[in-house]
């Protein structure tokens, strides 16, 4: 049975010369740059994008913008499958860890986990087990207890000594805001998040991220041209130091300028009533080298390796343990 002590965290630089495991997702986004003919170019033009941005948004006592750094690992996350014959492991989560560098003082300080966020057992559920579950229905649906299994797993693992022994705070994830809603700018405005946006109909990301035990906010920082998502348990707005929140805004603001420049590289900034679109057409592409089109197909390709390797074989199992962990 899945057990506290089940998880365990590897942790592995990413920097220019960053290279992907064979465990890491190959759909999850700075894997993806990491590969090609330009993937040392694409890595070294991404974390400058990163720490200009950084330098940008603490700018008070860093009169020539280039006072601090941003240094990022690749955290991930793996699950013992004790229960399993052949008593394997299973590459469970991938998140990012920001450590922000203040080169004025010469000293590190510590900044957030989360940021990005890459799951197997995510895949399988938007890629393989939606499209099953819609095959031949009329209108959009999703089962019951979607979600239910993963939101389980990603609460265990945060809530592990593993974790705990790692990270002083829990996760903030920071994603794109979802392109079927519309956000509306409201008169809260956070001196580093920025201008907050609201949307009272949660998007099915947002669904299952609560189910993950996360709230969600929307947030425009200063100069950008669009809300980010901001996923969190807890109090984002003060259980957070400026700089960790500087460090998630920087590090996740720079990759989806690479990743949807549609939407945060667009050449005007949101209105106040605001609906993303990936067809816009108004914006710049960064010198940064992206194939959107094959995340898409490994998405798929790795969502049924999970079914096969993780879901299907133990299937019983991870629904009783669900189950009880829930209750």
């Amino acid at each position: 049975m899945i057990q506290e002590s089940s998880f365990n965290i590897k942790r592995i630089h990413f920097d220019e010369n960053y290279h992907p495991s064979d465990r890491t997702r190959l759909t999850t986004n700075f894997a993806n740059l990491a590969r090609g003919g330009s993937r040392q170019e694409n890595l070294r033009n991404v974390l400058r994008m990163i720490d200009n941005r950084f330098n940008g948004l603490a700018h008070w006592d860093n009169p020539l913008g280039d006072r601090y750094s941003v240094e990022l690992e690749i955290v991930s996350v793996e699950m013992d499958l004790a229960f399993a014959a052949k008593n394997d492991s299973f590459p469970l989560i991938e998140v990012l860890y920001t450590t922000i560098v203040d080169k004025k003082y010469n000293k590190r300080i510590e900044g957030l986990a989360g940021n990005s966020f890459s799951s197997y057992v995510r895949d399988y559920d938007f890629s393989v087990l939606l499209p099953k579950y819609n095959k031949d229905k009329v209108e959009f649906s999703v089962p019951h207890n979607y979600g239910d299994l993963h939101g389980n797993l990603f609460k265990s693992a945060v809530n592990s000594t593993a974790y705990k022994k790692n990270f002083r705070k829990p996760p903030v994830i920071c994603l794109s805001v979802s392109t079927n809603r519309t956000y509306h700018r409201t008169e809260n405005q956070h001196p580093v998040l920025g201008v907050e946006y609201q949307q009272h109909e949660f998007s099915l990301t947002d669904q299952y991220f609560a189910k993950m035990g996360m709230k969600v906010r929307y947030f425009m920082p200063a100069n950008s041209m669009a809300p980010l998502a901001f996923y969190f348990s807890g109090d984002l707005l003060s259980d957070y130091s400026t700089l960790e929140l500087v460090s998630t805004i920087s590090t996740m603001e720079s990759f989806q300028k690479v990743y949807r420049p549609e939407i945060y590289n667009a050449n005007s900034a949101a209105a106040g009533c605001y609906q993303p679109s990936l067809k816009h057409q108004d914006y710049s592409n960064t010198r940064i080298v992206y194939d959107r089109e094959e995340r898409n197909q490994l998405a798929v390709a790795q969502g049924k390796y999970t079914e096969e390797s993780f879901i299907k074989p133990y299937h019983d199992i991870l629904e009783q343990w669900s189950a009880s962990y829930a209750a």
